[in-house]
């Protein structure tokens, strides 16, 4: 696999060539490439009404709790998540006006424990510096049963303490989230949906103890296993 690959869902067992991959793997320099050459720039969606997040039904159906039903009302409501880890404690505040589709997502799967008792299946220590969660299959193949359109792209870059999607392509969004522990460039292509605002040190702790490189050099399973025992929703 190329040291250059982006936060895509990726198989955490069994890697396989990128051009067999299920899933959609690009490295920074194609996505690059191909902006430049088509001209086109990614945008947020419009701003949602009660159908207009797309959630559709999608497989992998692991660990299924239903889809959400969009409730604007609901999804203007400010949030914190605490994820309780076997690290430590990772905090942050959900981007509810910017990603209400993506927050209102989260917040659905984590008041109904998907995500209790998973762990993060993968840490990327070079060109791109990631930790990422949110698959109950611990494989990074794993999804909650639907899918959802991406929003909050205009613009978006992926300073340290960012949360963000994983996804497979273009409005592909499921469960899968990636925390970043150190500034990183990727091109605008994965939702922000939240902001560190406790543990940034339990993050780099996590990094700092390196991974297994079993998807090349400086991507792998994290060294020190994080395990979330469960993710807590606050009002704000």
């Amino acid at each position: 696999m190329p040291q250059t690959t982006e936060v895509r869902h990726m198989m955490r067992k069994h890697w396989v060539p990128v051009a067999a991959a299920a899933s959609i793997v690009l490295t920074l320099t194609t996505v690059a490439a191909a902006d430049a050459q088509t001209g086109v720039r990614r945008s947020a969606a419009a701003r949602p009404t009660a159908d207009g997040c797309g959630y559709t039904k999608a497989v992998p159906a692991d660990r299924f709790k239903g889809i959400p039903a969009f409730d604007p009302a609901a999804a203007a409501r400010p949030y914190s998540a605490t994820l309780r880890t076997s690290q430590g404690r990772i905090t942050f505040r959900a981007l509810t006006d910017k990603a209400p589709c993506t927050t209102f997502s989260f917040r659905f799967l984590a008041q109904h424990a998907y995500f209790d008792r998973t762990h993060c299946h993968r840490l990327t220590t070079q060109k791109i510096y990631v930790l990422q969660c949110g698959d109950p299959t611990g494989t990074g193949s794993g999804g909650p049963g639907y899918s959802f359109r991406d929003e909050n792209l205009s613009g978006a870059t992926y300073p340290a303490g960012t949360v963000a999607m994983a996804n497979s392509g273009p409005n592909t969004n499921g469960s899968q989230f990636f925390v970043v522990w150190k500034d990183t460039k990727l091109s605008p292509a994965y939702t922000p949906f939240g902001q560190v605002t406790g543990g940034m040190d339990v993050l780099r702790r996590i990094a700092a103890a390196g991974e297994d490189d079993q998807n090349g050099p400086g991507d792998g399973f994290p060294t020190l296993p994080v395990d979330i025992d469960h993710v807590r929703i606050a009002p704000r």
